[in-house]
């Protein structure tokens, strides 16, 4: 049996509690008065130009035409009047954006790291479907790394509710009321036509009915597992065989439509037919990093020595084969919207061109050009320090991933990796640790009833 070590333990903690009171910063700091934002965005205008230039011409423009007005020329006056709104709006806007960010950099922390769990509980229920005889060594790492889902599955949920009711339309801008109500100045016709499908209730309703499925299925699973262990029958095999099958069906919908609401819908003027494909592949190969970083490291302190090389070998391939897969759906999903050149999808990519290009395009280096030149040799993935730094590498390009889905729509321009950043990865990262950790000690690490365990044994390449 595996026990959680203190020191692990201690480290967790200290993650949560560094990364709590670093959130916390980042909330407290983030609520900038008009005139904080207005000062801030002329510094900007001094020092290099951009939006800052563009609102800092508006109020002299204002001085001029109000003096114009004074000699009787009401056009201009109105001109002034029109300018003086615009700089309002944009000091508004700006404010909005950076008061988005803390709420921003959690949500992206949190569904990182539910991914990972949900990438792995997916992973789970393919290898028990196939009946495959390499993995089984290994399912009892995955069960404990799926034991985060439940928990960190309704933190990102709870955020994003917690958005549009607590905070204000902080992350998914159709939350707020105004974008559907025709008489109002925000009012966005498009919006407004997917309310039935975009709003709070629904939007709930949905994400509780996806967590339960999951959720479900990883209680089942993980009951019939341990069963098998003293059964001296495989009808526990059996059941996990039949719900690991009936679960991949639901979670192929659930992870689509997850991917639409939870993803896709804060940019609700775009949508791509590959989308839920595309965070699929980003999750699935995050998940499959993990189970080797995990692996790794208990082994290193003398558990699961059943794992051999060869396991390693296999885990460290998927790592390798997911990630030219999900570079294949991001050149599709990027090639075939810029080349077709429609504003209403275009506007995605030159959003991201513009502002986050360093980003945008480093996650391609770390997520395809780093994992194929390293894993690619069929030597050095069996090499675990090699495995740790190449899945360390992937870890970060995913999580930036993510970062592009989410930031640009939110923060616009105003997005930087810093201390909300860094304090949210902190807090769900412990936190992470713990549930995964706890959970591997409430069973022994090898599935000792499964009927292809020997199999998985002695597995050689």
């Amino acid at each position: 049996m595996y026990t959680f070590s203190n020191k692990l333990k201690t480290f967790s903690f200290i993650l949560m509690l560094l990364g709590a009171i670093g959130v916390g910063y980042g909330f407290f700091t983030s609520h900038l008065s008009f005139e904080e934002v207005e000062t801030l965005i002329a510094e900007e205008a001094h020092h290099g130009g951009g939006h800052g230039e563009e609102v800092a011409h508006a109020a002299p423009a204002h001085d001029a035409h109000a003096e114009e007005n004074a000699h009787g020329e009401t056009a201009h006056a109105k001109s002034g009047e029109h300018q003086v709104d615009a700089h309002k709006e944009h000091i508004e806007h700006v404010q909005h954006q950076i008061a988005n960010r803390p709420w921003s950099a959690l949500y992206v922390a949190a569904f990182f790291f539910m991914m990972i769990a949900l990438g792995v509980l997916a992973f789970y229920a393919i290898q028990i479907a196939a009946q495959a005889g390499w993995s089984p060594v290994l399912f009892r790492v995955m069960e404990g790394i799926t034991a985060y889902l439940l928990p960190g599955a309704l933190i990102v949920l709870a955020i994003a509710v917690a958005s549009g009711t607590i905070g204000h339309y902080n992350i998914f801008m159709w939350m707020n009321p105004e974008v559907t109500n025709p008489e109002s100045h925000h009012y966005d016709k498009l919006i407004d036509g997917k309310s039935s499908w975009l709003n709070i209730g629904w939007f709930a309703v949905r994400g509780l009915i996806f967590i339960a499925g999951w959720s479900l299925y990883r209680h089942f699973a993980r009951k019939f597992s341990i069963a098998q262990d003293t059964a001296e029958d495989n009808s526990n095999f059996k059941k996990s065989f039949r719900i690991s099958a009936a679960f991949l069906v639901f979670f192929i919908y659930s992870e689509s439509i997850m991917s639409w609401d939870w993803i896709m819908s804060v940019d609700p003027h775009w949508f791509s037919t590959l989308f839920g494909w595309y965070v699929f592949a980003s999750m699935f190969v995050s998940g499959i990093t993990v189970i080797a970083l995990i692996t790794i490291y208990l082994k290193a302190k003398g558990f699961l020595e059943f794992v051999n090389e060869n396991h390693l070998h296999d885990v460290a391939k998927f790592m390798f084969a997911i990630s030219i897969f999900w570079t294949y759906l991001w050149f599709s999903q990027f090639m075939l919207i810029w080349y077709s050149n429609i504003p209403e999808e275009v506007t995605y990519f030159v959003t991201r061109f513009q502002d986050y290009q360093l980003p945008f395009l480093g996650m391609v280096v770390l997520n395809f050009l780093f994992p194929l030149l390293l894993l690619m040799n069929a030597d050095y993935k069996r090499i675990p320090w090699f495995v740790v730094m190449t899945g360390l590498v992937i870890l970060f390009g995913h999580y930036i991933d993510i970062f592009n889905m989410i930031m640009p729509a939110t923060v616009g321009d105003r997005w930087f990796i810093g201390i909300p950043e860094l304090a949210s990865i902190m807090l769900f990262a412990g936190l992470f640790i713990f549930v995964v950790f706890t959970a591997l000690t409430k069973a022994p690490l090898l599935v000792k009833g499964y009927p292809f365990r020997k199999e998985s044994e002695d597995f050689h390449y």
